[in-house]
């Protein structure tokens, strides 16, 4: 692909949201650099938001599509990207607004970092409540994550409005048929789904997309409501997700975790001590072969004191190096013991367990 000449796609999901669609529409349209197509999907809404979409289709660059059943967000974004053209996938729900400079900074950081797949950014809460999620202050390479995904669930993203995704990647992922599954947060299948297919992920700090807080809000509404139920029932789902994209894109789990693990560590310029620890559990609780279960844990426990020499080890700013370091030395050697009492305790136990049976 040509750098300098991406087209770009932006897929506006809507439900009776047109009240605010309008709002939607236009922070697309006013980009300061323009959009090549915008595809607005209806779900079989029952409000005039047929009226409001079809005032913007006169436009060229305007695309609608009028499903004649409610299936739910899944459905639209499947259908969306079916119709779109682009190299590079834009979503918005469509009670969202992005910031008027959102795609000319998207576009430059995917310029400047050809390697980038996946992109996300931070955002303003505004309407029933506000402030700002900025999960990081500066602009980060978060690496692949394949292996944090499949063994630990880990969801390295943001809400839908917020991302952008290469055609390359999302068409491995979408469509989806478990549309009933995903009727509501299916930017989960987004952000899951390019982490398994192997999507190296951005995150940029700057504050581009405004997400609108209001007692229609599904997805924010359903967070701030979740019980044991509804983990439990998503976490199936997640399941069925999973086994489904690794199908469909033939994949399999790594021959050798412990040193898949430590590789795709390494992806990461400056991992944060939640990512050793994340593959520190990956390789205690899932590599089968015990030598190279010890080894792994060595080996990573190694690569980390080495990038913490170097500096590039991601701390606190705001906490003393010197007070910051002793702690996290203390830390990781409670972390090892822990982990080498458990695994003694396995092995003993599997021990007794093949006795017994003999």
């Amino acid at each position: 692909m040509d750098e300098n000449q991406i087209k770009t796609s932006c897929l506006i999901n809507n439900y009776n949201y047109a009240r605010f669609l309008s709002d939607a529409i236009d922070s697309v349209l006013n980009q300061t650099v323009k959009f090549d197509e915008i595809i607005i999907v209806d779900d079989a809404s029952t409000d005039n938001s047929a009226e409001v979409i079809n005032n913007f289709t006169q436009l060229a660059n305007v695309k609608s599509i009028f499903k004649p059943k409610n299936q739910g967000q899944l459905s639209s974004f499947n259908e969306g990207f079916l119709a779109a053209s682009g190299d590079i996938i834009f979503f918005l729900d469509a009670d969202d607004i992005y910031e008027i400079q959102y795609l000319e900074t998207a576009l430059n950081f995917y310029r400047k970092c050809s390697e980038c797949d996946f992109l996300f950014c931070a955002y303003k809460k505004f309407g029933a409540e506000e402030g700002i999620f900025q999960s990081h202050a500066v602009d980060l390479d978060l690496g692949y994550s394949v292996i944090r995904t499949l063994y630990n669930g880990e969801w390295i993203g943001s809400i839908t409005s917020t991302l952008s995704i290469r055609r390359e990647i999302i068409r491995k992922v979408l469509p989806i048929p478990y549309i009933e599954d995903w009727s509501v947060r299916a930017d989960d299948c987004l952000v899951w789904g390019a982490s398994l297919v192997g999507a190296k992920k951005f995150y940029i700090s700057k504050l581009l997309v405004r997400y609108r807080i209001h007692q229609n809000n599904q997805y924010y509404n359903k967070f701030l409501d979740i019980d044991n139920n509804y983990e439990y029932k998503r976490f199936w789902k997640r399941n069925s997700l999973f086994n489904y994209i690794l199908q469909k894109n033939n994949l399999s789990s790594p021959l050798f975790l412990a040193f898949t693990s430590l590789n795709e560590l390494k992806t990461i310029p400056y991992p944060k001590y939640e990512d050793f620890i994340s593959y520190l559990k990956i390789i205690f609780l899932f590599e089968q072969n015990l030598f190279w279960k010890i080894k792994g844990m060595i080996l990573l426990i190694s690569y980390l004191l080495k990038t913490f020499i170097i500096g590039k080890f991601k701390i606190l700013p705001t906490i003393n190096n010197v007070i910051c370091k002793i702690n996290i030395v203390n830390l990781l050697s409670m972390k090892l013991k822990k982990y080498i009492i458990l695994m003694a305790i396995q092995n003993v136990t599997l021990l007794i367990l093949k006795n017994n049976v003999k």
